[in-house]
């Protein structure tokens, strides 16, 4: 498909976007920061000795808010009545 505009013109692909609700992509984002929780949390005395505690809780913190994410993605993906490819 071509598009002009202005003096440009531009070649656009006719394709469809790969995840439309996001649902996958929050899952799997939600998936990785448990994962990297779960990764430093042995070296939580480390972590402690050197104040980056934090790294920790901020991994907790977005495996969190991500099932939060999970939750209104799927919500919003059965408002618009599609379905999961």
């Amino acid at each position: 498909m071509v598009h002009e505009i202005g003096k440009r013109t531009y070649l656009v692909a006719d394709v469809d976007p790969l995840d439309v609700d996001g649902v996958r992509t929050i899952e799997i984002g939600t998936a990785l920061w448990l994962v990297a929780f779960l990764l430093l949390l042995p070296f939580y005395g480390r972590l402690e000795e050197t104040g980056r505690t934090w790294w920790l809780w901020t991994c907790m913190a977005g495996f969190g808010l991500g099932l939060f994410g999970v939750e209104i993605c799927r919500t919003r993906r059965k408002r618009r009545g599609t379905r999961r490819r």
